[in-house]
């Protein structure tokens, strides 16, 4: 596989499980005596599960996927998180086992020694790499086959990221889209370049496939014995997240990756939305809707909530609830395209505060509890929304693969509501379904945990942009 990343994967998960259980065994063994910890096999019990942790939250967060080409201090970001994972699984294991010895000084020595090892891991393989590939040890040259804008930028790629371990040598092509290409050749003297410039591994980047050429690049590359990949042509159709995978022995491509499509991850997600929403039911809204409620009533007659079909998960209808905003007689956006601007003067006063601080949504918890809605997702648009919005975005339905939310990615990014200019609102809401897209392409856990905590300090600092 190209960059080898199978292999590189590999290498760096074992060492890492290597580091996780040596940061274990001197915590517990600073700690406490040695054989206090072999006395006690259910810690052993602990290490494993540790392990199997691990791998999962590092799938999760993709800490081994393409981690060379990031900064340290990005990869220092993902490695707490995980690390932080360890050290709360931890904690709760030593809880409910109510162990008196293996406690505070053992989860301190634990989280440090095992943030240390990965970090240092981490620091120690880029600059090996780096060092060997300087020297040119484990370099192979990569010849391009197509001379178009992807293939150019494919090479970009290759030769801003020397870590990858190619020497690029050049393009080949018959009739190459641009002149700003190192062309080595034409395609019927592929046979003598590949020999001649002891081409190790080829791309075949060729815009629109012919079968018949394609079929004897192969044939010359195999004969040769030079490693192939192909860069599809329709690479213009596939996110940046696509999937590949094969069902029987056929390769599928699938266009875009969407990790809530997993079920396990639905699970986890629904089960976190039954659990957050009882706990802020039960802590905050027992006591604030009815002291909403009251204001609602005193700013102006009327009913004290508002609901209003949305479109949901497979695009389908249900009944959002709010807490009013406007004056009664101006709640009339049920078929209308009539969005709420700038101070608007539809709104109350106390529907201004609401607004301001989203608390006129918290009445979608209930949506929420019924499953209607989950914490974190594209915010639901009314019907007359989404049929004025579909003009600015075809693909907006691709919105409808998940359930909506009560706050969202595009929102903690200050994109609320729309604004007067007709223009800069169709821009401004293709900008918002692009970050909604994004969420989608994107979801992990800890990345639904980052948004709630942004939305809470932009609600707790009225900094949410909201109108």
């Amino acid at each position: 596989m190209i960059v080898n990343q199978k292999s590189l994967y590999s290498i760096k998960l074992w060492l890492d499980l290597l580091f996780l259980n040596l940061a274990f065994l001197i915590a517990a063994w600073i700690a406490q005596p040695a054989y206090i910890l072999y006395q006690r096999p259910y810690m052993f019990i602990l290490m494993l599960g540790l392990n199997i942790l691990w791998y999962i939250t590092t799938k999760a967060t993709v800490f081994y996927d393409n981690f060379n080409l990031y900064e340290f201090s990005f990869q220092a970001t993902i490695i707490l998180k995980n690390v932080l994972v360890q050290v709360i699984a931890a904690i709760i294991f030593v809880f409910a086992k109510k162990e008196d010895l293996f406690t505070r000084n053992f989860i301190i020595l634990y989280f440090t020694f095992l943030l240390l090892f990965v970090s240092s891991r981490t620091i120690f393989f880029s600059m090996v790499q780096k060092a060997l590939r300087n020297k040119g040890k484990y370099v192979r040259n990569l010849m391009v086959i197509g001379a178009n804008n992807f293939s150019r930028e494919f090479v970009k790629l290759i030769e801003s990221n020397p870590n990858f371990g190619y020497n690029f040598i050049g393009f080949v092509d018959d009739n190459p889209e641009t002149n700003e290409v190192n062309l080595s050749g034409t395609i019927k003297e592929l046979d003598s370049l590949l020999q001649a410039q002891r081409v190790d591994e080829v791309v075949i980047a060729i815009a629109h496939f012919d079968s018949h050429k394609l079929t004897h690049i192969i044939n010359v590359c195999n004969k040769n014995a030079v490693r192939i990949h192909i860069i599809p042509d329709y690479l213009q159709y596939l996110s940046k997240k696509f999937l590949l995978s094969t069902i029987g022995n056929f390769p599928i491509i699938t266009i875009r990756n969407e990790p809530l499509a997993e079920i396990q991850w639905r699970l986890v997600k629904r089960l976190f939305d039954i659990v957050f929403s009882i706990i802020v039911i039960t802590l905050i809204l027992s006591w604030l809707i009815p002291l909403i409620s009251i204001l609602v009533k005193l700013s102006s007659p009327g009913p004290v909530f508002f609901s209003q079909d949305r479109i949901g998960l497979k695009n389908e209808k249900f009944r959002c609830f709010k807490f009013r905003s406007m004056y009664s007689e101006q709640n009339t956006r049920e078929n209308d395209f009539n969005p709420t601007l700038k101070n608007d003067r539809r709104v109350t006063k106390i529907g201004r505060f609401l607004r301001k601080s989203n608390l006129d949504e918290i009445p979608q918890f209930w949506n929420i509890l019924k499953g209607e809605m989950s914490i974190v997702g594209p915010r639901p648009h009314a019907v007359a929304f989404n049929q004025e919005y579909i003009q600015y975005f075809d693909a907006i339905k691709l919105r409808h693969l998940v359930k909506p939310g009560l706050t969202g990615w595009a929102q903690v990014h200050g994109l609320r509501g729309d604004v007067d200019d007709p223009e800069e609102n169709r821009k401004r809401t293709i900008e918002r379904i692009e970050y909604d897209i994004w969420y989608i392409e994107n979801w992990n856990f800890w990345l639904d945990i980052q948004i709630i905590l942004l939305t809470i300090w932009q609600m707790l600092t009225r900094n949410t942009k909201a109108h």
